[in-house]
């Protein structure tokens, strides 16, 4: 288990100390600090869900950050650090837990603190949450800005799902019809994707052109269903038989709830030519190509440009 980034202050003021007033580099010492807590290769490696930057090192760079803000550390360079006398005389008191409440003892790590959280305050002066990048979270800035950013992102999906299963079935395809082309199925050309949905269509509900010319196409079944009314196995061999009829090779079958353990089963055993996406998947698909929702407002994180600083 990675540990959190209060759990990394007083290892990484000791491996500061052992080099005897001489600089570290922020690479070597997330290495040795992997190395002192026994982390395996997967749990380096795990990335924060932006994809950016590992848990490790995002954890590894707050808890340097905290310890330079409180003086504990100093920057010599890009990516370089001493210890402090400060640094050397916490490590001193061998009983004392080095974290953000141990910092707040010195007046320049206050003062970043309260600097930081200035903003958020003035907005909401009576709340009484604590706020998650407060000195007491174990969670860093970054996590808790992408965990904010996962629930409301969570609640978003299931209020689009919400209304989507009430719809008219109509609307429910030409829906799903106007996502396939966002994912950029169909290419641009006119025409290229429609709804069917008329007798004599078998059962299907929606055809995608994968070339110019229509030589190529997926074909795609809906089922509008409640959460709870999962599609069967049986649902997935009719789609089987309708996309023989249609002498056609791929076909995407989407639903509102979620399919049944012998569905994906029976999907898989057909040889993977249906692609199964739930409702779950649906949302996500959903808010990522802004069908039914839209964007209400960018932030964008900035950092350092150490290179600047050099030249």
């Amino acid at each position: 288990m990675i540990p959190n980034y209060q759990q990394f202050m007083r290892p990484f003021l000791e491996i500061a100390h052992a080099a005897n007033g001489n600089e570290i580099k922020l690479r070597d010492t997330i290495n040795q600090l992997a190395d002192k807590f026994d982390l395996s290769d997967e749990e380096r490696n795990e990335a924060l869900p932006s994809g950016r930057q590992s848990i490790l090192d995002n954890r590894v760079g707050w808890a340097r950050t905290y310890l330079t803000k409180a003086g504990l550390l100093k920057a010599t360079k890009r990516a370089h650090f001493v210890i402090t006398e400060r640094g050397i005389q916490a490590l001193q008191d061998t009983h004392a837990v080095i974290n953000n409440e141990y910092l707040k003892q010195f007046d320049e790590f206050v003062a970043f603190k309260e600097q930081k959280n200035e903003a958020s305050d003035t907005q909401s002066s009576d709340a009484q949450e604590p706020s998650p990048i407060s000195t007491t979270s174990d969670i860093t800035p970054d996590e808790a800005l992408l965990d904010a950013y996962k629930a409301i992102n969570d609640a978003l999906a299931l209020e689009l799902i919400s209304r989507t299963r009430e719809v008219t079935p109509a609307f429910f395809e030409d829906l799903l019809i106007e996502l396939l082309l966002a994912m950029g199925y169909g290419g641009t050309g006119e025409g290229a994707a429609h709804a069917l949905g008329k007798s004599g269509d078998n059962g299907i509900d929606g055809v995608i052109d994968q070339d110019p010319l229509g030589v190529d196409q997926i074909y795609i079944q809906a089922k509008r269903y409640a959460e709870g009314n999962n599609v069967s196995s049986g649902d997935i061999r009719d789609f089987f038989g309708a996309l023989n009829l249609k002498k056609a090779q791929k076909g995407i079958f989407i639903t509102t709830s979620d399919f049944t353990a012998s569905a994906i089963q029976t999907a898989k055993d057909l040889g993977m030519r249906i692609v199964l996406i739930n409702g779950k998947e649906l949302a996500k698909l959903m808010l990522r190509y802004n069908i039914g929702s839209r964007d209400e407002q960018v932030l964008h994180l900035k950092k350092i440009d150490e290179e600047f600083f050099e030249n």
